[in-house]
């Protein structure tokens, strides 16, 4: 059975299993995990009784396990995904969605160089913050995309690390080291947050989103066998302080590590961040004795309401953290729903919530969750 604290289960979706779930207008948007299934879409104005009206299939070979929709346009991701069709290629799928029943593809926005195509991003219903791979560069870069014109997205700027750039001549910085890669970036006015799976985060300015230009960094190769999954900033201050939410994801440690938490960073110097705070599911980590691979942290939903962030912890389901003392973040209530069938651990992969406070939970291996908080 499904345990529970503060929440109750309003309903479930059965679908496969996906990366990403994403609330607009009345409508559930679904990414999944593995092909052929892309992306499904649901009515949810009734969430008791989500109904699913439309599907999309991708080829073998791929993925497109992320989603973001805003004013009528859904963007899904194209990322190599094992073995299958080489000439689908990676990128983005630029959709109308106007009548999200029929959605119609506008474009396809080709990525290029050697790689997967593109991660995790942001979409804000016109540009795009994206995490492709680049002819030239090594790994994952950021770049940002202008959606005005659907039809023709156009690049309007880029970021990379110093060193990723190998045909501009740079030299690689990372001898027997993990390669640089831009996980996804987050904007929140005037600035991306950017996080770089084992190379830490990045606060850029864009007042001029053709010039991003780095604030900040907290990148110390090696320091933090974790990957770095997001940076989140809280929208308002909190206790007189800017604050960021810095994820580590619990996959891909460089050695033997505890389950990956979350880090709570005050940003109100934005040129020199200072941890002030972690939180760590309460009793994940009793002794230090090794544990499996995604137990830990893996996401914080990038839209919530209020001080109280849901995230997504892998195998321990959905943790509702209260942020609104930054320096002693606590658990208000969680949901660990049952492993789906087959699978040994439940593997809680995103978490949104609508205006509505309604919480929704994906598992990478099957299935959605609607929860709702019981208490405030």
């Amino acid at each position: 059975m499904p345990r529970a604290w503060n929440t109750r289960l309003v309903a479930h979706i059965d679908c496969p299993g996906g990366g990403q779930v994403w609330w607009d207008k009345d409508t559930l948007y679904v990414s999944h995990m593995s092909p052929p299934h892309g992306t499904s879409i649901y009515d949810v104005s009734d969430p008791r009784h989500p109904r699913l009206i439309s599907q999309l299939e991708l080829p073998m070979g791929w993925h497109s396990h992320k989603v973001r929709a805003a004013n009528g346009i859904m963007v899904v991701n194209h990322e190599r995904f094992r073995e299958g069709n080489a000439e689908f290629g990676g990128g983005l799928g630029i959709y109308d969605v106007a009548d999200p029943s029929k959605p119609r593809l506008i474009t396809k926005w080709r990525s290029s160089g050697e790689g997967g195509g593109v991660h995790r991003y942001d979409f804000d219903g016109r540009y795009a913050y994206i995490s492709p791979t680049v002819e030239g560069y090594l790994g994952n870069i950021m770049m940002i995309l202008d959606l005005a014109r659907p039809e023709a997205p156009q690049e309007v700027g880029r970021w990379w690390l110093p060193g990723q750039h190998a045909a501009g001549g740079e030299e690689y910085l990372w001898d027997d080291y993990v390669t640089p890669r831009c996980h996804h970036p987050l904007r929140v006015g005037n600035r991306i947050y950017l996080s770089y799976w084992h190379h830490g985060f990045h606060i850029l300015d864009v007042s001029d989103l053709s010039k991003p230009r780095l604030i900040s960094s907290v990148n110390e190769p090696g320091s933090n066998p974790h990957p770095t999954h997001t940076a989140l900033r809280m929208r308002e201050q909190l206790g007189g302080r800017d604050i960021l939410i810095v994820a580590d994801e619990d996959v891909a440690k460089l050695r033997p590590a505890p389950p990956a938490h979350a880090r709570i960073y005050d940003i109100t110097d934005e040129t020199h961040p200072v941890q002030i705070a972690t939180f760590q599911k309460p009793g994940l980590d009793p002794d230090g004795a090794p544990q499996p691979q995604m137990m830990g942290c893996h996401q914080p939903a990038e839209r919530f309401h209020g001080n109280t962030v849901p995230f997504a912890w892998f195998a321990n389901g959905l943790r509702l953290v209260d942020m609104t003392d930054p320096v002693a973040p606590k658990e208000v209530g969680y949901y660990e729903p049952d492993p789906p069938a087959g699978a040994r651990f439940a593997s809680s992969n995103d978490v949104t919530m609508d205006p509505n406070g309604l919480i929704y939970l994906i598992d990478r291996q099957a299935g959605v969750s609607i929860i709702e908080q019981l208490h405030a």
